[in-house]
């Protein structure tokens, strides 16, 4: 039996692909996040199925969970929230099933980045203003950043920055920050991405964190910081130039 590592979307229960429903739906036995998956996903499980929240299971707990379904004869679909690709926890998991010769599969989803740039009506990368994005995060109480990857090493590119897990500590980022982007830089934070009671701030890097304290929000969130949110006038993406000769290959 397999494995299935569904990414499940940002949030709304609509964004899961449609790939993952399919596996979802196929699956008696589905171990799900249940601080950060939406429970109107579990909808789409079998009738019978046996539901498990990791929340509260350490990493070992939940590839005994895996195994144990494998060793029933169950395929099992593990939702993670976003897209497993990021921040997702998955390595580990897909390291201990090697260990047991657990067979596994991943089937993408939507990122909380993504869905964040939709709520922003947003192209994170714009001709000659910006073609670079980086994913990344702080180091806080979570496992320390690798040397070179702190804010102040990432910001001097000057491309539009995507933090995850750092709305908590905002202040920080912004400190670190502005010295390569300028406190009239474009900004915007993104909490709860896609869902009803979605919250989007737009300010500049010198005035987000004020906007972010007032607005309560501490998690689920990313933080978005470059040229390209404030873009307006730019040249046209070459792909659609009517200039460009569409018969070579």
């Amino acid at each position: 039996m397999t494995v299935y590592f569904i990414g499940a979307g940002p949030g709304a229960a609509d964004l899961i692909t449609v790939r993952g429903a399919r596996v979802l739906a196929a699956s008696p036995v589905c171990l799900y996040a249940g601080s950060l998956v939406p429970r109107e996903l579990l909808a789409e499980c079998p009738p019978d199925a046996r539901l498990v929240d990791t929340a509260l299971l350490d990493i070992d707990q939940i590839a005994a969970e895996l195994v144990r379904a494998h060793q029933d004869g169950h395929d099992v679909a593990r939702l993670h929230s976003g897209d497993p690709s990021v921040f997702s926890a998955v390595n580990e998991q897909m390291r201990r099933l090697d260990e047991a010769g657990v067979p596994y599969e991943v089937v993408p989803g939507v990122p909380a980045f993504a869905a964040a740039a939709a709520a922003l009506k947003r192209e994170l990368t714009v001709p000659t203003v910006g073609q670079t994005v980086i994913l990344t995060r702080i180091a806080q109480q979570a496992t320390a950043m690798p040397e070179g990857e702190d804010l102040a090493t990432l910001g001097r590119s000057g491309a539009l920055i995507v933090l995850h897990l750092a709305a908590r500590y905002v202040d920080r980022v912004v400190d670190e920050l502005l010295p390569h982007y300028g406190a009239d830089c474009p900004a915007a934070v993104v909490a709860m991405a896609s869902r009803p009671d979605e919250i989007v701030l737009r300010a500049t890097l010198g005035s987000i964190a004020e906007q972010v304290k007032e607005a309560g929000v501490v998690r689920t969130a990313v933080i978005m910081v470059g040229r390209t949110l404030g873009a307006e006038q730019f040249r046209d993406s070459h792909l659609y130039s009517p200039a460009r000769d569409r018969h070579t290959c």
